[in-house]
């Protein structure tokens, strides 16, 4: 497909669904240029939420309407509370969609005890290794619940 016209893949990506085209930068410079267009999210938005929904929530400033899709793709299955989530191995704190705070990923808990992180006693490490889990445990537990509500649905 690299050698199609930009236009053309523009429009075969109008035809798929916001998943996709997340993991479609993963494949090359020009898709993850094509994917970051504006007005091609700002239609998946409008398709998905209509056009009301779309003007009230139009991105204000430099922002672009990726941010605005995932953000109320957030929304829409986590609520808009305050929720501890996990994306992949990372967990995140959100409130309204919005990423509020980075948690840690389950790699850190791999045994490797933060490799990269500065040494701290041992009463230190424990206590954030439990800190830890305690989070990921939140986490998971907030997965499976969004989980079975959408399977009960």
């Amino acid at each position: 497909m690299d050698w199609l016209p930009g236009e053309l893949c523009l429009k075969i990506f109008q035809l798929l669904d916001h998943q996709s085209l997340a993991s479609a930068p993963q494949v090359c410079r020009k898709w993850r240029a094509l994917t970051s267009d504006d007005e091609l999210w700002r239609k998946l938005f409008t398709d998905r939420w209509g056009p009301d929904a779309a003007a009230f929530y139009a991105p204000e400033g430099s922002k672009p309407w990726k941010d605005v899709f995932v953000v109320q793709d957030r929304c829409d299955r986590y609520g808009l509370g305050v929720r501890i989530i996990r994306e992949g191995k990372d967990y995140y704190l959100i409130y309204q969609g919005e990423i509020q705070r980075y948690l840690g990923s389950r790699q850190d808990t791999d045994g490797d005890g933060g490799k990269d992180a500065p040494r701290q006693d041992a009463q230190d490490d424990g206590q954030r290794l439990i800190s830890n889990r305690i989070l990921f445990f939140l986490g998971d537990l907030e997965a499976a619940c969004a989980d079975a509500k959408r399977v009960k649905a």
